[in-house]
């Protein structure tokens, strides 16, 4: 397995080498098999050129070839045709997903095939920094186990956590799942992890997860909303993740939907999130009761179906500001697709056709259909995969840096 380590700064004959070597790499992994020839003509990169990086490539491990069986009516035709894949036992990789309520880990080879997965129920929704990097830990450990192999054996871990993530800098401005805000998480977690580390709002996992395996494939421009214990968005533009300059962009659950309203958790007061997510759902509730009653959202969602007045109007109150929201994030972006994802879409109260009908009323009029909005909701282990497909492109990036280095 190849060991990795930062390379440092190149020189602008190296980075144009580095460029080369990842549009070739990118090109293999996104057809799956594909010839030396093909490679040239999707990247426009002379054949000769391309024979001489995928060579490289092979010598340290990174790709295969794949040589097919001909057919005996094709023999008299030649050698058949060679095709090149990402060599899969070249790395294993791990993809975490944090959320309230437990931490799942999903291991991948460096082709993206599944190798094992696991979930460690948490008893704490949010730590100190410390705690966390040891109970990540604990649950990559697991994972390992299960799997058979040591967790020394890991080429790159990508972290999914909800909050204000600085992807580049690996760096938490403010997570529900941490005490302390302002926090060089990235730092902290190298400390005890044996790879190099990538750490990522997890919304914008999702949106990489949906566009890798999910409703967003072969969809250039699209926005995923997720719900959970708040509000998140992940945003393509041009098969990018749009992360914003600080990486605080994307923070739908945080768009202000009433002046000096209700209180985040966040700290501020009027985010949409105080209105829609399940811990101010249930904080209403309670209020309006006096404090007792409602443990979860499902027993919630069970009192309004029963004919709950209370319990009704919070939820009509919901969805008609998550209408709103929606609508401005069409009246903004005008994304071909919206995917609603998240454990809470199992509850229809933020999708009803209702809902969804007072959002179009809101969009700007014109003479042409408003976006698809799709519901997917994947479970916790399908954003770890998106962290995983994160940390996969990263140690893909760090590996062909190095080589790029190594070629002066």
């Amino acid at each position: 397995m190849i060991i990795l380590e930062k390379a440092s700064r190149l020189s602008h004959s190296d980075e144009q080498r580095e460029s080369g070597k990842q549009q070739v790499i990118d090109t293999i992994r996104a057809a799956g098999r594909i010839a030396r020839i093909d490679i040239s003509t999707t990247t426009r990169v002379s054949p000769a050129t391309v024979t001489a990086i995928t060579a490289e490539l092979i010598d340290v491990g990174l790709i295969e070839e794949i040589i097919p069986e001909a057919p005996r009516q094709d023999a008299k035709r030649g050698r058949p045709r060679v095709a090149l894949k990402i060599r899969g036992d070249a790395h294993r990789i791990a993809g975490i997903k944090v959320s309230h309520g437990v931490i799942s880990v999903v291991i991948l080879d460096f082709e993206g095939n599944d190798i094992v997965d696991h979930e460690l129920p948490l008893t704490r929704g949010r730590m100190p920094v410390e705690d966390l990097c040891k109970t990540i830990m604990v649950a990559l450990g697991q994972a390992c186990d299960k799997g058979g192999f040591d967790v020394s054996t890991i080429s790159g871990m990508g972290v999914g956590m909800a909050g204000m993530v600085d992807a580049k800098r690996n760096f938490v401005y403010w997570s529900s799942s941490l005490v302390e805000r302002n926090v060089d998480f990235g730092t902290h977690l190298a400390q005890h992890a044996p790879c190099p580390i990538f750490i990522d709002n997890d919304a914008n996992l999702v949106a990489k997860a949906e566009h890798l395996f999910g409703k967003g494939r072969n969809v250039s421009n699209f926005v995923v909303i997720t719900i959970e214990h708040g509000v998140g968005m992940g945003i393509v533009i041009d098969n990018q993740i749009y992360r914003g300059t600080r990486g605080c962009g994307a923070e739908f659950g945080h768009t202000k939907v009433q002046l000096e309203g209700a209180l985040c958790q966040c700290g501020q007061r009027g985010c949409l999130e105080a209105y829609v997510g399940d811990y101010a759902l249930l904080r209403e509730a309670n209020i309006t009761n006096g404090g007792a009653g409602h443990r979860d959202l499902g027993q919630l969602v069970e009192a309004a179906k029963s004919g709950d007045q209370m319990a009704g109007s919070i939820f009509d109150r919901a969805g008609r500001m998550f209408a709103m929201g929606l609508a401005n994030v069409v009246n903004i972006f005008d994304p071909k697709l919206i995917i609603l994802s998240g454990a809470r879409l199992s509850f229809d109260y933020l999708y009803s056709d209702q809902v969804i009908e007072e959002m179009q009323r809101w969009v700007v009029q014109i003479d042409a259909p408003p976006p698809k909005v799709r519901v997917h909701n994947w479970g916790d282990l399908m954003w770890a995969k998106g962290a995983a497909a994160y940390a996969i492109e990263e140690v893909s990036a760090l590996a062909i840096r190095e080589l790029a280095a190594g070629d002066t």
